[in-house]
């Protein structure tokens, strides 16, 4: 499996690529993330539990970071075992364009899962992977950029004569 895509986050490219590396800000990020352990430099260790379709797993595996070129980018690597429901390996080139004060994250992942997954099916998967993704880089954004500005005036509240649709007609309206 091959997914290609790109996040723009509002933070200097010097800050996402610190994030990128720092254990915490990953445990936050990934989905399903129960505990992540930095190794050394290059090595992490991770235990993630996930359901694709019906089956629920959970994985341990080795991450490794190579071809790292700071504040530019790297390749992370990685490879688990989730016992009887199958494997995964892969891997994905990481690139950090700065774009003004703000960072285009760009990715190439390339994935490998064996097992009973495998058996669910291409589409299913790629769904799956497709929104782990999604939601991964959606939640790194929100922790490394800034968080947004609060509003000037606040909302006004409905009343509570305005009541509509089902609820109101049983709670009736005034």
């Amino acid at each position: 499996m091959d997914m290609t895509g790109s996040q723009h986050i509002e933070a200097s490219r010097d800050k996402v690529y610190a994030a990128l590396n720092d254990v915490d800000v990953l445990r936050q990020c990934i989905p399903g993330c129960e505990s992540i352990e930095k190794v050394s430099d290059t090595e992490m260790k991770a235990k993630v539990t996930l359901r694709i379709g019906p089956v629920k797993a959970s994985f341990t595996g080795k991450v490794t970071l190579s071809d790292l070129d700071p504040p530019n980018g790297y390749t992370i690597s990685g490879e688990g075992s989730g016992g009887m429901a199958g494997f995964a390996k892969g891997g994905a080139t990481v690139s950090l364009v700065a774009n003004g004060d703000a960072t285009d994250l760009n990715y190439v992942v390339k994935a490998e899962i064996g097992g009973k997954i495998a058996q669910l099916g291409a589409r299913l998967i790629d769904g799956t992977a497709k929104k782990l993704a999604g939601d991964f880089f959606e939640k790194f954004g929100a922790i490394v950029g800034p968080l947004p500005a609060p509003e000037t005036e606040p909302a006004a509240a409905e009343p509570p004569q305005a009541k509509t649709g089902w609820l109101g007609k049983i709670i009736g309206k005034s």
